[in-house]
This record gives C-alpha cells, structure tokens and sequence, in this order.
C-alpha cells in the first residue's frame, strides 16, 4: 500500500485558495454606485432593463428578475398553482430550496435518482414516479450539464405535468446549440455569489408564456398592479392596487446594475472555466481511483462545478481524504451536494425513498468539487493539480 498521509509541503502558498471568489472589476462597482447615486436603491429601470437584457442572451421571450433562485422556484410552482395534494418530482441530489420550495407550497415531494452519466434527475426514475397527482416535475441542471431535459419533457407532457426547471448551475450551458431557458414551462437561473454570474443575490425566472410571466411579476410584488412599482417616481401615481396577496421577492436596482456588466462578461467567464477545465482533465486523466467530469456531444457545458469522484476502494480515506489534503496545501473545496434524504428535516422523505436512490448515495460517497473560478491564475491551477496528482500517488492502494 502506498503513503497513506499526505502532509502540508506538497506546495507552498501565501494565501488560500478559495472554492470560489467572485469576478468583481471596476466597471462593477461603477455601475453599482451610479445606481446607489441616482438615489434608486430598489426595484426599477434597472430591474426592468436587466430581465430583458438575460432574455435577449438566452433567445427567449420574458425574463423575470427575483430576489433568488429559491424564490424564483417557489413563484414558478405558486403561478402554475401547484399546491396541497399535489405532488412535484425532483431529484434527492439538489440543493435544499429546491425541496424547499415545493414544501412552501404545501405540495408533496416525491424523491427520485440521479443520471449518473450527467448528474441529473433520471428520466426512467421520473417516469416511474408519476401518479395521478402529480402537477410538476422539477429537473436540475447540475454543475452547469444540462441533463436529459428533452426525455424529461416528452415524459411531462404525456401526462399533462409542468415542467420547471432548476438551472441555479446552468446559465450559458446549452442542450443541441439552444441555450438553457426556454425548454420547459419555466427555468429558474441563481444570481448567487458563486454562480456563473452574479448580482450577489438574485435570481431570474424565464419562460416562454407572457401570461407566467405576468403572474410571476405580479406575485413578486406583493400582488399589486404593474405600474406600482413608479408610485414614487415623476411619472408615477399614489394610487395602486393589491389584486392577490403577494410576496416580496423582486430584486433590487444596485444587484441588477451589478448583473448587467457581469451579464456582459459571461462568455468570456464561461471561455476561462472550459480553459481550466481542460488543464484539470488532461492532468488528471489516467489517475487512479479518480474520475473527472464529462461532457455529452449533445451538450454545452457552463462548467459552474469541476466534479470529480473518488474511489475509496482504490484511493485510501476517499473523498475525504482528498478533501483533508487540499485543505493542508491552503486549497478550499467543496461537496455538492449532501442529498436531501441525508438531512435531519428529511428524515421521513429519507425514509420513504431511499431505497431508490442508490446511485445517488454512490455519488455523494465520491464527489468532491475543486476550485473553479475565472480569476484562478495559471498558477492557482497549477497548485490544485500538484496536490490533487500527489494525493493520488500517496494514497492509491
């Protein structure tokens, strides 16, 4: 057996590495603080110029700016009008607002496995998971792969159940050259600080039906008429009206000033990604009891997540092992995601659908996501193989 222990002196740094550091320039934060000058800190033109600019970029018809991707989940399934004694699939290997919000909307949600091939929801798991009662299906698009949305979707549609994506992971990523955003009923994007782009918080929803999306934006905000949003404006008027209780999850003129210049460096975001992600995959290609992530020939990858699997059968300590040496060398790292069925909160949906959910207990027993960023330097990426290709040498078996 090999050196099991690696120890601190592989590389030498100064400073650590982040999972993930924000690209925030000086166009950034001058276009944050012309917005904070002009005295409109809140939602407004801005708001307004963003949601149609992300429309543009992702070729469909209505984009709707909120506060997160998690309200923008819920605002999906409350306009779709999905509520008690209705349930909703989606897969146990997402983040937890993506249960969340179908909790929220006193739905019930029903658990299913990963495509191991894609780390998305399986479309033969959803498919055996339709009952009559189900109203939606929520696939997610996982570390920027899209996942097999087009077999998602013909699975839908013959039983009349809508179809919301989750791509919190996915802007920019494409399925057969069509950008993610207008393939089901709705998409929901994050604006999360560790996302493609950023507004710090924030979210988009984007769908291809103006009567969604006008719901959505009116559920945004607090259910009042359209033009509310100007009552303090020099062309505004008092008077509003409240026509649905609503809820307060628009976003705001300085995050969305923030995401209109980050809008603009996406693509060259998204080229800086794929250019480290080939240095890793050629690095670590051939390393033993180490899998790194694949793309399908029918996909485009946003590469928000480097992924990679670790055998503990071949590599000793596992994941976590590797985890431990990327920590001692000043490399942070992350795991994405602990499933749902794992969480105390859970436990109940754990204990009804775990037994469904091996590949996605097989996956989360390997994955270990490495830092992925564009302002990583050559040198930043030169330190995470180092370490990656010498805890390999000492601990395979």
């Amino acid at each position: 057996m090999a050196d099991t222990h690696a120890n601190a002196d592989i590389i030498t740094r100064d400073a650590f590495l982040p999972f993930f550091r924000p690209d925030i320039g000086d166009a950034e934060i001058e276009a944050v603080t012309r917005v904070l000058r002009s005295g409109w800190v809140t939602y407004g033109p801005q708001v307004r110029e963003f949601g149609q600019a992300c429309a543009d970029y992702l070729g469909v018809p209505h984009a709707v700016p909120v506060a997160s991707c998690s309200s923008g989940l819920f605002l999906a399934l409350k306009a779709m009008g999905v509520g008690p004694g209705d349930e909703v699939v989606l897969p146990a290997m997402t983040f937890v607002s993506t249960l969340s919000s179908v909790m929220h909307c006193g739905a019930r949600p029903v658990l299913v496995d990963m495509d191991p091939a894609n780390l998305g929801l399986d479309p033969a798991a959803f498919a055996r998971a339709v009952t009559d009662r189900t109203k939606a299906v929520i696939p997610v698009h996982i570390a920027g792969h899209p996942c097999r949305i087009k077999e998602i979707i013909t699975v839908a549609q013959a039983h009349g159940i809508k179809v919301i994506e989750d791509a919190a992971h996915s802007f920019g990523a494409e399925v057969e050259g069509a950008k993610i955003g207008g393939f089901g009923d709705a998409t929901v994007f994050s604006f999360y600080a560790t996302k493609c782009i950023t507004t710090g918080d924030g979210g988009l929803v984007t769908t291809r039906d103006a009567a969604l999306a006008d719901r959505m934006n009116l559920l945004s905000f607090h259910g009042m008429d359209g033009n509310a949003w100007q009552r303090y404006g020099d062309k505004g008027r008092w008077y509003y009206e409240v026509v649905e209780v609503g809820y307060k999850f628009h976003l705001g003129d300085p995050a969305a000033a923030l995401g209109m210049v980050q809008l603009g460096r996406a693509d060259e975001f998204q080229r800086r990604r794929t250019a480290i992600v080939g240095r890793f995959n050629a690095a670590f290609a051939g390393l033993s009891g180490i899998t790194t992530p694949q793309m399908a020939s029918w996909a485009t990858h946003a590469w928000h997540l480097y992924v990679l699997r670790v055998d503990r059968d071949i590599f000793c300590g596992g994941r976590d092992g590797l985890i431990e040496d990327l920590a001692a060398n000043k490399i942070g790292s992350s795991v994405h995601f602990i499933p749902l069925h794992h969480h105390p909160a859970f436990r109940e949906l754990g204990a009804e659908f775990a037994a469904d959910l091996a590949e996605t207990d097989r996956y989360y027993d390997q994955a270990v996501s490495l830092p992925l960023f564009p302002a990583m330097s050559d040198a930043d990426v030169d330190d995470v193989i180092a370490v990656v290709s010498e805890s390999v040498r000492r601990r395979t078996r």
